[in-house]
């Protein structure tokens, strides 16, 4: 057993020792809302927006993203669990903002070991064994932060399974600070009607 198995079942064993009330948690959130946002491990959304457990749905993946997945997640929260309200939060210093689809399909070509990065770009070990089946992925990368909450909020909005009720927020949160920073084009593109 790996090291980080062993320290997250211990931390289990306590958590779930003091669970009480949490297994009695009814499934739609309770504060009727979701959010979509990024899997970086710098953002902690209970923190960011004050939740606990039963609050609200969390929708992670890389960047954030509007891809069918995210949609298909907020459409089952609303159609099924009863959110009235949507979140797209991006961050500042994204991962995703550090490369391309074509930078990550010739990474994936050259090996499937993981790259690095440095002041000139990313690197592959060149290990071999690689495909290139990530050449035929849209990777959904960021160029601008603000552009792709817009983006996303559109996204989201125009599709034919998310009503016009449902107001969407887009913002970023900022990693230097903490602060969530409001992207006021991509909340009036989230306007319910």
């Amino acid at each position: 057993m790996s090291k980080v198995v062993e320290e997250v079942i211990s931390a289990n064993a306590d958590y779930a020792a003091g669970f009480e009330y949490k297994g009695d948690l009814p499934a739609p959130p309770g504060r009727q809302f979701a959010i979509l946002t990024c899997m970086d491990a710098r953002l902690d959304p209970a923190k960011y927006a004050g939740l606990a457990e039963g609050d609200a749905h969390v929708i992670r993946n890389a960047g954030g993203r509007a891809s069918d997945d995210a949609i298909r997640s907020l459409v089952i929260s609303y159609k099924l669990l009863g959110t009235k309200e949507w979140f797209v939060i991006h961050h500042t210093d994204c991962g995703m903002e550090t490369f391309t689809n074509e930078i990550m399909g010739d990474l994936l070509s050259s090996s499937l070991k993981t790259a690095s990065i440095d002041a000139s770009g990313w690197h592959d070990s060149n290990a071999g064994g690689g495909t290139i089946d990530g050449k035929y992925i849209d990777w959904l990368t960021i160029s601008d932060s603000t552009k792709s909450v817009v983006e996303d909020v559109q996204h989201i909005k125009g599709n034919s399974m998310v009503p016009n009720d449902i107001p969407i927020y887009g913002y970023i949160y900022d990693c230097k600070t903490g602060n969530l920073i409001e992207v006021p084009e991509a909340t009036e593109a989230g306007k319910a009607s």
